[in-house]
């Protein structure tokens, strides 16, 4: 099904309307948007589905005037409340004010060296009309109670580094309503949260769309949410509107799956004897404040360990500690492997949940693989080339990628580069911090299958951090349980994830939609 999509109701004026918008690459090539048409009405929600890829972010771009480096407006129009905002003058007066934008990782869009409430002050008074101080902090405080966080001086004190992860969203969603916004694009906002936080994330924001006419255009990969919250939802595939309807409430998932993607069992794992990352003892700050109290773990080599809890329990500083980026306070992390070279240069490498953070945005694919690649085994320019196209099928990318730059790329594409170029470096053991929560699960599915491919074919040892407990059960053979810092449980994935002893680990999977499916081969 394809054409224009309208979801207003009979006697309301549209917010948005979107007429045979087309973008795409500005050398030359596919458009990456087809002519799109879609409108949106005053206290409307419109779902957007598809594949990593498909264009879903470079629609939600549109509606504020913005398209990727690289691409440009080849035919269509772009109305927000009457307003281009691909016009200077019409953007200025849109942007913050009528629509805002909240992304995959909207803790990215705060300023880490100001205080959150200086942040949301600022954009008090950037996106309305009110400037008296007083006024200010009064709307500074209701913006913060509105989002269910603290509105006392020493929560508006604190840095952006001093909140979790969840806060850290609250604060972004507090600062993109400043302006009282009459459309929301929302891009999967929920995406790198536990489940408990996700779960609160998305009642706060179908809390916030449900107050009086406020608009939006919701991208997620999460069919339940957008069932629950959108009045229309289309589908997109390679850059065209194929589908457009009503939305439809999930099916239960039947039979066990690998990880977020479906697919039948899995044959035995090849876990290598002999070997292991071994973590003792491990205590870790952030300046003064204690993170990490006491880790103790061990991950066999060729295995796969999941390490899941809060946001705010510390998977990412142990992650961190296990690459060898942050400094423990005290203890250990040592990888032993038998007949691995002495004196390997960084054996566990990270993997970043933000692919746009860790890639230079001025450097393009091929350069920012052929950089380690040279540094391995002092590789020529021919072979390094040709090792970069092979990392690159691997992942699952084709070859005309490689003179984009990160801003050119999907979010699927930029962290399937991003796992490229680890790759590159020759590592032994990948710590994979939520690489699959940006991602839609048919793509989330290939690239944890990727990893247990790697696993089997290169021997490489696996510690996936991650808030997903159904990629947990389908593809880690243990799992660790953090909170505020500790290991909490500890065992084999079916044991934990089955029959949970904790109190923390039940609740994450209370909110874990649909049933976890069967867990991995246990090593034996």
């Amino acid at each position: 099904m394809t054409g224009e999509v309208n979801v207003r109701p009979p006697g309301q004026d549209p917010i948005a309307v979107i007429s045979g918008l087309s973008l795409g690459p500005a050398a030359g090539g596919p458009p990456v948007l087809h002519d799109a048409r879609l409108t949106v009405p005053r206290g409307g929600v419109l779902g957007v589905v598809g594949r990593s890829g498909s264009g879903k972010s470079s629609l939600a771009y549109s509606l504020l005037g913005h398209v990727r480096p690289g691409l440009e407006v080849r035919a269509g129009t772009v109305r927000v409340a009457g307003l281009d905002p691909f016009a200077r003058p019409d953007a200025r007066a849109l942007r913050g004010r009528v629509v805002s934008y909240l992304g995959q990782d909207p803790a990215s869009s705060l300023n880490p060296a100001l205080r959150i409430g200086t942040q949301i002050a600022e954009a008090v008074r950037l996106r309305s009309c009110v400037t008296d101080a007083h006024q200010v902090r009064s709307q500074v405080d209701a913006l913060l109670r509105s989002v269910r966080l603290p509105a006392d001086p020493a929560f508006r004190r604190r840095l952006p580094r001093q909140v979790s992860g969840g806060q850290a969203q609250r604060v972004a969603l507090a600062a993109a309503l400043a302006g009282r916004p009459g459309l929301l694009v929302l891009d999967e906002p929920t995406s790198g949260l536990d489940t408990v936080l996700a779960d609160g994330m998305r009642d706060l924001l179908a809390e916030v769309l449900s107050a009086g006419d406020r608009s939006a255009l919701l991208v997620s990969h999460d069919p339940a949410w957008i069932a629950s919250v959108a009045d229309d939802v289309i589908r997109l595939e390679a850059g065209r509107i194929v589908a457009a309807g009503p939305p439809r409430a999930p099916a239960p998932p039947s039979s066990p799956r690998r990880g977020s993607a479906g697919a039948g069992p899995r044959s035995a794992r090849n876990v290598s004897p002999g070997g292991a990352l071994s973590v003792r003892g491990l205590d870790a700050a952030h300046g003064r404040a204690p993170v990490l109290h006491d880790i103790t773990l061990t991950v066999p080599a060729g295995s796969c360990t999941a390490v899941v809890g809060p946001s705010g329990s510390g998977k990412t500083t142990l992650a961190r500690c296990l690459a060898g980026l942050h400094r423990p306070a005290r203890g250990s992390v040592e990888w032993r492997e038998d007949g691995a070279e002495r004196g390997r240069a960084s054996p566990v490498q990270l993997v970043a949940q933000d692919a746009r953070g860790a890639l230079n945005p001025r450097e393009s694919v091929g350069a920012a693989l052929l950089r380690p690649l040279r540094g391995v085994g002092h590789r020529g320019a021919a072979d390094a080339s040709r090792e970069a196209v092979r990392l690159l099928g691997l992942v699952g990318l084709d070859t005309e990628v490689l003179d984009r730059r990160p801003g050119q790329l999907s979010g699927g594409q930029r962290q399937r580069v991003a796992l490229a170029r680890t790759l590159a470096a020759g590592p032994r053991v990948l710590v994979c911090d939520e690489i699959t929560s940006a991602l839609d699960p048919e793509t989330a599915g290939a690239v944890l299958d990727l990893l247990d491919s790697l696993r089997h074919t290169l021997g490489v040892t696996v510690v996936m951090v991650t808030h997903d407990l159904a990629a947990a059960a389908g593809h880690a053979q243990r799992v660790v349980v953090l909170d505020s810092g500790r290991v909490v449980e500890t065992g084999a994935a079916d044991r934990v994830l089955r029959a949970p002893e904790h109190p923390v680990t039940r609740e994450l999977l209370a909110h874990t939609a649909g049933p976890v499916p069967a867990a991995a081969d246990q090593p034996r």
